[in-house]
Formats: structure tokens, sequence, C-alpha cells
């Protein structure tokens, strides 16, 4: 059961640790089932680990939050090899594609080894609802500040550009991301740029950002664009955020 449109939730959060587990999903990932409208059986979730490495016990600690949940948890690893010869029928088959966190340069050119860009965008105009945290948020847009390459920032400009904008993640915690994207939005290295602090998220219809939500009291969004008349060569305003139950 597809979502009615094309629909990604880009965001800096969505798992926290759990009480009685080592993760449990946060409001943002139960907001990414809503979206996919399922009913009637248990929803569907493809979890791609790819930014991390595929690692065994982050994908474990996933599935065994989805059991919490009650949400179907399927690993979508790629290493050492895909799991299948038909990674368009696995992906398809599911309610939700959620993106974990880490390399987002990593991440870019390990799927286009395998091909799944051109997967995740037949899943998304399908009505799959494509969602992640941090690196897998940057990977829907044309792209944002990243530290895959070191601590030390750097662009990665070469995102899937399902979004066509500049995104920045984790613009809260970490000093650094802000002045980066408004740089890179200065520069023209970005276009304008949508921005979340830890714990908020961006829902897209197509490619028109519909709200900004949170899982916590704090949490904002942001839109930064370039102005040659500001001091710094780009303005940023503050979105307003619905709060999650």
């Amino acid at each position: 059961m597809p979502a009615d449109q094309p629909t990604i939730l880009a965001t800096s959060g969505g798992m926290r640790r759990g009480a009685s587990t080592e993760i449990e999903f946060a409001p943002l990932i139960h907001f990414a089932v809503e979206l996919s409208g399922v009913t009637g059986r248990r929803p569907r979730l493809c979890h791609v680990g790819t930014a991390s490495g595929d690692q065994r016990w982050q994908s474990a600690a996933v599935t065994e939050a989805g059991r919490q949940a009650d949400i179907e948890v399927t690993a979508l690893n790629l290493f050492p090899m895909p799991p299948t010869t038909d990674l368009t029928g696995l992906v398809l088959a599911h309610d939700v594609v959620w993106v974990n966190g880490g390399s987002v340069a990593n991440l870019l050119a390990v799927w286009r080894v395998h091909g799944l860009p051109e997967v995740l965008r037949q899943a998304w105009e399908a009505g799959v609802v494509l969602g992640g945290v941090s690196a897998g948020s940057l990977c829907w847009f044309v792209g944002g500040p990243t530290d895959s390459f070191g601590p030390d920032l750097r662009l990665v400009t070469d995102g899937l550009a399902l979004l066509p904008y500049g995104n920045g993640v984790h613009y809260d915690s970490e000093a650094a991301r802000r002045p980066a994207v408004h740089a890179a939005v200065a520069s023209g290295a970005l276009p304008p740029a949508h921005c979340t602090d830890d714990g908020a998220g961006l829902l897209y219809h197509g490619t028109t950002l519909v709200e900004a939500v949170a899982e916590n009291g704090q949490a904002g969004a942001y839109l930064v664009e370039r102005d040659a008349s500001a001091e710094t060569g780009a303005v940023e305003q503050r979105l307003d955020v619905r709060r999650l139950p």
C-alpha cells in the first residue's frame, strides 16, 4: 500500500537508545510509517546501513527495535554482496526505506556500484516512503557538508538530487555545520539549503517541502538562501515546526 505521492522524510533523528533494547524507533520513524498509509498488516521497513558499512550489530539492533514496534524490518546489506539479484523487487516490497547515518560519500559510491540510485528513484515514484537520518538525509539532496572525508567538514555535491536543494544535518549539535552551509550557499556551491537540528525532520511530497516536524520540543528547521547583501552572503529563515506526539 504505497503513499499516494512521492514522499521523502529527511531527518536528523528517528532512533534513540531504548529502555530495554539497544535502539528503539522514535516518533520520526513512526511518522514515516504513518505516511506510507499501510493498514491491516504489519508495516514493512527496509533498513539500509551502507553508510556505516552494513554492521551486523546495527542491523540486529534495528530489527529488534522493529519487533518491539510491531514493524517488520528487512536489512538491505550490500556488504559483502547484495542479498538478491532483484534489488528493485526487494525495495518495492516495503512501505518505508530508512537509511541510517555514517559516511554519505561512501554510501553514494557503493550505491552506484550496485545500481541502487535507480532502484530508489523507482521506489520513490511508486510511493515507497524514503527516509533517513544524517547521511540518510543528505543522500536525497544535491548535497551538503559532511565529515565523510575527515574531521573537517567538506562538501558532497553528487547526492541523488531527488530533492533539488542543499541539506544541513545536526545543525544545532555540531558547531561547524551552520557556517559551512551558509558559506556553500553564499558561494553557489550549493543551491538553497534545508537544514535540521537533531530530532527534526523535513517532509516532501514530490520536490515540495510540505512541513517541518520534530520528535522533541526544541529541534528547529531552517531555510538558507543566497543573499549578496547579507554579511555572510546568505540569510537563514527558521521554519515553523510541528511537534510530533
